[in-house]
């Protein structure tokens, strides 16, 4: 596919997984949050979501999900105004990776399947961050600059802030529905691990059972089952990956869960 190409229409098909979701709402500044232990491994995580954006026409930018300290000191993945993804990793005042998709997404039908990989280990530049949208690992970017190797991203660093809907420094939340959002401490996992191509129609790719994967000891599983708004295993943020990482809920109330 070619840059500044619509991602075609994809569905959430019934396969038993993916059966809740959570609306965000950018007037509210709606999002969920929580404060990073001590890693498996900081230089190794992945993070996948599933999310449909209700506004694709707006100027906005959109947070999917950041790890901060402050403004400076962030790794963040964000939807830019121009419908690209621009994935940020900056230390002080220095940007020390960047990726921008050339490819657009506008397509509010869509549901959107989205992996953020690390291993900042690896010898190969290119393998240090990936980047997959629905099943395809994105190669071809507007701004493409790799962080050095073994450097300590903000994403899995003790003491840091995780969001989901919220930049950090600046809200930036989505008018989206979120579902099936993982978080894997310790390893740098493909798409293939989150989803797959439907056997019936091949071009819409589907959620797969994510239960089984290790998830470290940041790591979280989010099914948006509950409607409570505590930061436990009745709400909204519940982690239901079995480690009890539950994230706080802010702004978000009972008639958001879908």
């Amino acid at each position: 596919m070619t840059a500044q190409t619509i991602l075609p229409a994809n569905s959430v098909v019934d396969t038993g997984f993916a059966t809740n979701s959570l609306r965000f709402n950018r007037g509210s500044t709606d999002y969920l949050n929580r404060t990073l232990g001590t890693p498996t491994n900081v230089d190794k995580a992945t993070f996948s979501t599933w999310v449909k954006f209700s506004d694709v026409t707006s100027s906005n930018d959109t947070a999917i999900f950041a790890a901060t300290a402050d403004g400076n000191n962030t790794t963040h993945l964000e939807k830019l105004g121009g419908q690209t993804f621009r994935l940020n990793m900056r230390e002080g005042s220095n940007y020390i990776g960047v990726l921008t998709t050339n490819r657009v997404f506008r397509d509010p039908s869509a549901w959107y399947h989205i992996v953020v990989a690390f291993d900042t280990n690896q010898g190969t530049e290119a393998n240090r961050v990936k980047l997959y949208i629905n099943g395809v690992q994105e190669t071809s970017f507007s701004t493409a600059t790799y962080p050095t190797q073994n450097v300590d991203l903000r994403f899995n660093t003790s003491g840091q802030v995780f969001r989901i809907g919220h930049r950090g420094d600046t809200a930036n939340s989505p008018d989206a529905y979120f579902a099936e959002t993982v978080f894997i401490d310790g390893q740098q996992l493909a798409a293939d691990q989150f989803g797959e191509f439907d056997s019936d129609s091949p071009s819409v790719w589907k959620p797969i059972d994510v239960s089984g994967l290790t998830f470290g000891d940041n790591g979280f599983y989010l099914q948006f089952k509950g409607s409570g708004t505590s930061a436990n295993s009745s709400g909204m943020g519940a982690d239901t990956s079995g480690n009890g990482n539950h994230l706080t809920v802010n702004n978000l109330t009972a008639i958001d869960q879908s």
